[in-house]
């Protein structure tokens, strides 16, 4: 699994034969949730959540906003443009 990044006990994943445009799972042990980058600044934007608590969907794009940059590259590597 290509754990990009991490935000305490979760772990941010690109998979490598995922679509446009840029985005990341973001993976715990109660829920899963998609998040938009829209790299190369974002913020990030909520797709997807399954599991999580609005306040805790909100707290994860705040520390995805932090990675955004880092975030971008890695989905660049693995898929060329956003």
């Amino acid at each position: 699994m290509p754990v990009v990044y991490r935000i305490g006990g979760l772990r941010v994943v690109i998979w490598p034969n995922d679509h446009r445009p840029a985005h990341v799972h973001v993976i715990g042990p109660n829920g899963e949730a998609v998040f938009i980058l829209n790299c190369p600044e974002g913020p990030p934007e909520l797709r997807e959540s399954f599991g999580f608590r609005l306040r805790e969907a909100n707290e994860i794009a705040e520390a995805l906003m932090g990675a955004i940059p880092a975030l971008c590259e890695e989905w660049s590597k693995a898929h060329g443009s956003y």
